[in-house]
């Protein structure tokens, strides 16, 4: 029998929700964040069920306890440890691949990065590293991408916090930086880039490691077409697309029927009345 989406929104144990144009909404440097409509109540009655919950964000423009008590000073309430963002995930991978130092191009990855016991080093000269981790940069220069070059050129392997060409913005789509450093320093060195953001299988084990879920059971609620509702099903999660970010009526309409959102709803504010309804119903 196949369980309707009411019946798995029911059943999950766990959320990861996405943050630009699912949450809140701000500029392209992450200010003048406000919440979007419902984004509070939701992480409100999460906390209230008991269900445990990680705020993922692409952006690594800061750490994720930046990113943390930004929200809370939106009005959010939850813990320092709520905010993931691919520096997570990405510290969760080098731990276990013996990545031991990293160079960084994004001031958000360093925190995570040495949280986990990893040395961070800067992007100049010829550094001698294990990894290159690329983020949301736009301060990147010619000097920048010789010393990643350097580095590949010497051994490192490189990784991409976002390969999303675009994120949302309150005055509509920007261009993430991510996939573009990567492309130039994949471009000069011939090297791979793996990707290590949404909507890998690295962030969304990463996130069910930190909340103790299966990936199954876990729903995965964001904005973006190329983001989360793939990840959700490459996990086999549930995979709950909001209109309120890049994920307009027709967005999904692209995808195999297989591959579309679950749920495709206004925002979070109609997830929590289904959520709420769900439960009332259980």
């Amino acid at each position: 029998m196949v369980e309707s989406p009411a019946d798995r929104l029911r059943a999950a144990r766990g959320f990861i929700l996405d943050l630009d144009g699912t949450l809140v909404l701000g500029d392209r440097a992450g200010h003048g964040l406000r919440p979007l409509p419902g984004a509070l109540e939701l992480v409100a009655w999460l906390g209230e069920r008991g269900l445990p919950y990680r705020i993922f964000t692409n952006g690594t423009g800061h750490s994720p306890g930046e990113y943390a008590r930004m929200l809370r000073r939106l009005g959010f309430r939850l813990s320092g440890t709520a905010v993931m963002t691919p520096a997570s995930s990405a510290a969760d991978l080098f731990v276990r691949r013996g990545h031991r130092r990293v160079l960084a191009l994004a001031a958000g990855l360093v925190a995570p990065l040495r949280e986990a016991g990893i040395e961070v080093v800067p992007p100049a000269g010829r550094p001698r590293v294990d990894a290159v981790l690329v983020g949301q940069f736009r301060e990147f220069t010619m000097d920048t991408l010789e010393a990643a070059c350097h580095a590949v050129w010497d051994g490192a392997a490189v990784y991409s916090s976002s390969q999303g060409t675009f994120y949302a913005t309150a005055d509509g789509r920007a261009l993430g930086t991510s996939r573009a450093i990567s492309a130039m320093i994949a471009s000069v060195t011939g090297c791979r880039v793996e990707l290590v953001g949404k909507p890998s299988r690295h962030a969304l084990r990463a996130a069910g490691r930190q909340l103790g879920v299966p990936a199954s059971q876990l729903a995965v609620v964001g904005d973006d077409p190329a983001l989360e509702v793939p990840m959700a099903h490459r996990g086999r999660a549930l995979a709950v697309a909001v209109g309120t970010g890049l994920g307009a009526a027709d967005a999904f309409d692209h995808l195999p029927e297989a591959r579309r959102p679950h749920l495709h709803l206004r925002g979070v504010d109609e997830l929590l009345a289904h959520c709420v309804e769900a439960y009332r119903a259980g």
